[in-house]
């Protein structure tokens, strides 16, 4: 039986003799999975494909075959999608830093409003949700505002940084990077060499020896600051403090180098402590009209101006009227705290963190904001000792959602406070589709809230993760 035929009847039998780990197969590829993979059928069960675009018909080598879906690598292309175009990068297809660098922009943001649309419908259970079209960016490359890159070396001594390969931990070594800040380019490829002639011990995370883990750079895309970071396993790097300020004469743009440690066998790329060596510990940013400093480990949008895109999308639907009480749950520095506080008469920062909570008051007074206070805390802990009613709650949890600290009943606290003191609107802003789908069921489906509308916005360019915001109003 033939692979066309195959393909063409979609029958159980079809694929049987096919449904093997090392087979060829011939497919069309349909869909693209929210992990950023091509999507497949042979015989009604799913292929994943990594490097691949929908309307592709592609040869697909079977790696991992399950009873239901498999996964698959290229082999080759034998028709290629009207939506394939070349990368901009030359290790496009080998670097796991980008995966969508062959599809043509217009197909992403499909992509990517059809991946909130579905996880609304599966996960959360909300039929025909309204999904405003993807914010889409001006420029899809040099957008990132910070890299932070393993470093390791090679099998001929040389020092390389750069990302790891798809599904591996083999670096693929980078001087250049067409995702990032084109300011940031110098470095990359000049530090490398300089911790060469140093000498400095690179880390063997098999062994756990040697010093320097991650290279991290981080740029103000309106101020130009530029921070360079080492992530070390120990403080002790000799001669650190002549090379910091060697590099703060060679580059005029960078303000600070720091040391971060990190002692533990772990895939975690910062430690608990950072210690400025040269220069100043942050960089200063500006960011919708007002100043922030931003440190090396800060949490801050890699995409400055989809952030503030967003941002004036949500001002936008609230309309605020300026006698608002606004909580910015999950606040971090209070980057989106901060500019909300000036259209209404209180604002609330709730975050875990006291150094970003440190940050956050910080930027309240460099920016002269004085209806603003940040508390230290759990989301849960927090929310219900709040001696005044909010009439805007603003969610902006990690990846995975308000249930953050592991524990389901901790997420369910966040949520079900809400629907006790019921604000009269939640702007709920998300970077993985899957748990705000999850959240918002639980809110919409209480009968508390109802979901008006989800503004998608790519502030990743040429991968497959989408941040949105959706708006839900008290019944």
């Amino acid at each position: 039986m033939s692979l066309t035929k195959s393909l063409n009847t979609g029958s159980s039998e079809a694929g049987e003799d096919l449904w093997q780990q090392g087979q060829l197969v011939e497919i069309i590829i349909s869909d693209l999975s929210d992990s950023g993979d091509g999507v497949g059928r042979l015989g009604g069960r799913v292929v994943f494909v990594p490097d691949t675009v929908p309307g592709d018909r592609v040869l697909v080598r079977l790696v991992r075959v399950k009873p239901q879906y498999a996964h698959g690598k290229l082999d080759e292309i034998l028709e290629a999608s009207s939506d394939r175009i070349r990368p901009s990068c030359i290790v496009a297809d080998k670097c796991g830093g980008c995966q969508w660098q062959h599809i043509d922009y217009q197909h992403q943001l499909e992509a990517k409003r059809n991946q909130v649309i579905q996880a609304l419908e599966r996960i959360g259970g909300i039929a025909q949700p309204t999904v405003d079209p993807v914010l889409a960016v001006a420029d899809p490359l040099g957008y990132r505002n910070k890299a932070t890159y393993p470093v390791k070396r090679s099998s001929t001594g040389q020092v390389q940084a750069g990302y790891y390969q798809k599904g591996s931990h083999h670096l693929i070594n980078l001087n250049q990077c067409p995702v990032q800040d084109s300011r940031l380019n110098p470095l990359l490829a000049e530090v490398k060499q300089d911790i060469q002639e140093r000498g400095w011990g690179i880390y063997d995370e098999k062994l756990h020896r040697g010093k320097i883990r991650h290279l991290g750079l981080r740029i103000g895309r309106r101020t130009g600051e530029i921070l360079l970071t080492l992530v070390v396993k120990d403080w002790n790097l000799a001669g650190i403090d002549a090379q910091a300020q060697e590099w703060l004469t060679r580059y005029p743009q960078l303000v600070g180098v720091s040391l971060n440690c990190n002692p533990d066998r772990t895939n975690a790329i910062f430690g608990t402590e950072t210690r400025c060596i040269a220069g100043q510990p942050y960089l200063l940013e500006e960011f919708a009209g007002l100043q922030f400093q931003v440190r090396p480990d800060t949490f801050f949008q890699v995409y400055t101006e989809q952030a503030e895109a967003l941002l004036q999308a949500i001002a936008d639907e609230l309309d605020l009227q300026g006698n608002e009480v606004l909580v910015d749950a999950y606040c971090g520095i209070g980057t989106l705290t901060l500019p909300l506080a000036q259209k209404v008469k209180q604002a609330i920062g709730l975050e875990m963190q006291p150094e970003a909570v440190e940050q956050a008051t910080l930027n309240a007074q460099l920016n002269n904001i004085t209806n603003v206070n940040f508390y230290t805390g759990t989301v849960e802990t927090l929310l219900p000792k709040l001696e005044v009613k909010p009439d805007i709650v603003l969610l902006d949890p990690p990846r995975q959602g308000c249930f953050s600290s592991g524990h389901p009943k901790d997420g369910r606290d966040v949520l079900e406070t809400l629907l006790e003191i019921q604000p009269s609107r939640i702007v709920y802003v998300s970077c993985k589709p899957a748990t705000l789908a999850r959240d918002l069921k639980l809110l919409c489906q209480s009968g508390g809230y109802k979901l008006t509308r989800v503004q998608p916005a790519d502030f990743f360019p040429q991968t497959s993760h989408v941040e949105c915001a959706a708006v839900l109003v008290c019944q």
